[in-house]
């Protein structure tokens, strides 16, 4: 298996904090991981000429990151935002919501330290780590499961059952059983049709 697979399956669900609907990953828990299966991983904070760790514009102030492992460089971006997502600069500034004018405050270190741990975690997910966060789902996917030979043999026993009730009660089993392969659940099911048929 590949270290993004790995990475990929690795479950983070308990270790996220729900914020304003979306979802934040502790950085040291995603590097402690991420170093488990990436030893030689190492991790960059992106500065200016001047050292600064942040960039700023007129639309705001951006940091970013960079990681390495297994001699892979991934670089990531993130602006810095205040607890409404919104993007910070170096002055408050109002805008219009549906409830009326609201303030984004100035961002100072703090802000910028958040960001950029945030940003890590984020780079990390490149790699595959709590990569289906960013993709709004609930669980890691999982690989393709293969139970056609197991399909084959739940198919003889669900041709060998005497009774309705017999043939129910097999079906469920063989459903559980097969229910991680789709193309598996097909092939009991179309046994299970055929099967009732001699029934009616």
């Amino acid at each position: 298996m590949s270290k993004y697979a790995e990475l990929r399956k690795i479950n983070v669900n308990e270790k996220v904090e729900k914020k304003n609907n979306l979802s934040y990953l502790s950085w040291s828990w995603a590097w402690d991981e991420f170093k488990q299966v990436c030893p030689d991983a190492t991790y960059e904070i992106i500065k200016d000429a001047n050292g600064i760790p942040y960039f700023e514009t007129k639309a705001g102030a951006m940091v970013y990151t960079k990681v390495t492992a297994d001699d892979i460089t991934h670089e990531m971006w993130l602006p810095v935002m205040d607890s409404s997502n919104k993007a910070m600069k170096s002055e408050p500034y109002t805008y219009k919501t549906k409830n009326g004018e609201k303030t984004c405050e100035a961002f100072d270190m703090f802000d910028v330290n958040k960001a950029l741990m945030r940003c890590l975690v984020k780079n990390l997910a490149m790699f595959g780590l709590a990569l289906y966060i960013y993709s709004g789902e609930d669980l890691p996917s999982e690989e393709p499961v293969d139970l056609s030979l197991a399909a084959k043999e739940w198919t003889d026993t669900i041709n060998q059952c005497k009774t309705i009730d017999e043939l129910k009660d097999v079906y469920g089993k063989a459903y559980n059983a097969l229910s991680k392969d789709k193309n598996a659940v097909q092939l009991i099911a179309n046994a299970k049709d055929l099967k009732k048929g001699e029934f009616a």
